[in-house]
């Protein structure tokens, strides 16, 4: 079974029927791309011979090669994704992979905004510009309901009930969920949506036919995922935020943020699309480390401790 081939019907798989996003898909087929490079150089041209012990020599060359534990964990998760995928369509008889233990890494939390620089960054688009509309619309939609940027782009107009105040998205899976609007976001999809129709660019004078999605480029074209990192990169910059914020990082505000106003955690799981309780829990952390930090900044003991 030629290894290529299998590779582009998985990542085909992915985009089709898993709904996973452009980034995940590039990542997935660096991966496996590399991997079916190593089985070359072994003259190993049939994927259903692979076996553990070709596995474990896979993971040692990236080892002495000096690859990141993390890398090594992606890669490897990533080629026992593949395997299961063959396993499940009945090409192997057993998943080679499914008993290489993954390296131990440590779990680092999330990193969100404090609620005043998010009211900073939403404040920072321009309203009296196409792409300022645009953008504030972005930005409230990312933040109003921790939306993936994967699920953003891919919004179509029909996804949308404004009067009703909510939202259809299909996440990870293609598992579907409603998600109510606030407000701000609602003002600000209905300040963009007169002026979506003339993206300034365009040949024609508007977007493009057929062309459904809520969010379109300046030449009236469906948004990319890195359109999308690129504006939010620009207004960080503009807003003076010194630190790292992507749209995962609005996603992660969203749900901290609740999570510090009393939400509960298994509401908070149903908002962000989560299958497993456990992914959200590392919220909990976030919003302890925080409110030890508070803690120990207030407490009369505790600074009188940290002063002596």
């Amino acid at each position: 079974m030629d290894p290529q081939a299998t590779i582009e019907r998985f990542l085909e798989h992915l985009d089709v029927e898993r709904n996973f996003s452009e980034q995940s898909l590039r990542a997935y087929a660096t991966d496996l791309r590399q991997f079916a490079e190593f089985l070359s150089e072994r003259d190993c041209t049939d994927l259903t011979r692979v076996d553990n012990l070709t596995l474990r020599a896979w993971l040692a060359g990236m080892s002495e090669a000096n690859y990141g534990r993390r890398s090594i964990a992606r890669k490897l998760a990533s080629v026992r994704s593949l395997f299961r995928f063959m396993h499940r369509r009945g090409e192997i008889k057993d998943n080679p992979a499914k008993l290489l233990r993954t390296p131990k890494l440590a779990r680092n939390l999330p990193s969100f905004l404090d609620e005043n620089q998010v009211n900073v960054l939403l404040t920072t688009p321009d309203p009296g510009t196409w792409s300022g509309l645009r953008d504030k619309a972005i930005l409230e939609l990312l933040y109003a309901t921790g939306l993936r940027v994967s699920e953003l782009v891919k919004l179509k107009i029909h996804d949308l009930e404004l009067s009703r105040g909510s939202l259809r998205t299909l996440g990870k899976g293609r598992k579907e969920r409603i998600l109510p609007l606030l407000p701000a976001a609602i003002d600000a999809l209905q300040a963009w949506f007169p002026v979506r129709q003339r993206p300034p660019r365009s040949r024609t004078g508007g977007v493009k036919p057929g062309n459904e999605h809520v969010f379109v480029n300046q030449r009236g074209g469906a948004l990319t995922d890195r359109s999308v990192r690129r504006l939010i990169d620009q207004y960080v910059k503009q807003a003076a935020i010194n630190c790292k914020v992507t749209p995962h990082t609005l996603r992660h505000s969203f749900a901290t943020h609740l999570l510090n106003h009393g939400a509960d955690l298994r509401d908070v799981q149903e908002l962000l699309g989560h299958a497993h309780l456990a992914t959200t829990q590392v919220y909990t952390h976030v919003t302890t480390a925080r409110m030890l930090d508070v803690y120990e900044r207030a407490h009369p003991s505790a600074t009188d401790k940290k002063s002596a």
